[in-house]
């Protein structure tokens, strides 16, 4: 597999028809967000206001999927060196704090009205609630392909999914409340979509931050990374190796590797071996490796007072 096949084969054709299918789903769940807002007035339906707060949210994450998309396909600049891949990175962390701010506001509404149950109309309750759970079925389908390897179209996937499970809440509590005026249901149910959001955030901000703070991939042991760079002949030492992420895709690494004077005019080899292996047995398309010369047998000793 060539290093530019490997590299973009995600690229071009799959972007456009995100592109396209995000359009779609933006433009589906305004219209489920208006109607959910409307009939909670209507209603007097807590879990459905939130339903459709909730909503909004993933209205607005598409959105910012959309923009960190066409963003992060713009090109390398001489400001921005590694072009806009981490705009995408950008937009979901953005997007995840306002999901934990709303998911928040929620459950103190849910928990007041614990206090001071209200009449709710629950026909209207219900049938708005299908309209949503359609629409949101529909989204979740247009994206579900690409959500698989990608965490922005992911993030929205995984709002769009937690969007239609709140709404099934809601159509099962409208049927509880048309049929027993059960009204405490509403409460429950808004409280229960808020701690969902919150679960979900939690485990995606963890990630996001992960690779803005340029942590180490999970998948990759430093110290046997190390180790099999080191075994490569004629490579005496290797240190002062970082690993960490651009963006979901690309893992980048940088390290000084030590060899031996003599065998300067093999670096180029050395070199391409050390790449080969990053790239096949670690994933890693992009390293930068500084060579030194120490002689080989205490040469860990000077390295390590040498910087």
């Amino acid at each position: 597999m060539s290093h530019n096949h490997h590299h973009h084969h995600h690229h071009p054709d799959v972007d456009d028809s995100s592109i396209w299918k995000l359009w779609v789903s933006i433009f589906l769940n305004l219209a489920i967000t208006i109607a959910e807002l409307i009939g909670g007035l209507i209603s007097n339906s807590l879990a459905l206001l939130s339903d459709a707060i909730h909503n909004l949210n993933d209205t607005v994450s598409l959105g910012i999927t959309l923009v960190a998309k066409k963003i992060s396909k713009k090109g390398a600049s001489p400001s921005k060196t590694f072009g806009y891949k981490r705009a995408e990175i950008i937009g979901a962390f953005i997007n995840l704090i306002t999901l934990v701010i709303v998911a928040l506001f929620l459950i103190k509404e849910g928990v007041e009205r614990f206090f001071e149950p209200q009449a709710i109309d629950g026909y209207t309750m219900f049938w708005v609630a299908i309209v949503g759970l359609i629409g949101n079925f529909v989204t979740a389908g247009l994206l579900w392909k690409d959500s698989r390897d990608n965490i922005n179209m992911r993030s929205a996937f995984i709002h769009i999914l937690s969007d239609g499970l709140s709404s099934v809440g809601v159509i099962i509590g409208g049927w509880l409340i048309l049929e027993y005026e059960w009204y405490i249901v509403d409460t429950i149910l808004t409280v229960i979509i808020g701690i969902y959001i919150l679960w979900h955030s939690y485990y995606m901000l963890r990630e996001t931050i992960n690779i803005l703070m340029e942590s180490k991939p999970e998948n990759i042991n430093i110290s046997e990374l190390t180790e099999m760079m080191t075994k490569i002949e004629k490579v005496c030492d290797v240190h002062h190796v970082h690993v960490w992420r651009l963006d979901e895709q690309s893992i980048l690494l940088e390290s000084h590797v030590v060899i031996e004077k003599e065998n300067l005019d093999e670096m180029e080899m050395i070199k391409s071996s050390i790449k080969k292996l990053l790239h096949d047995e670690f994933d890693i398309h992009h390293s930068t490796l500084e060579f030194e010369f120490e002689p080989c047998g205490d040469h860990k000793h000077k390295v390590v007072h040498q910087h």
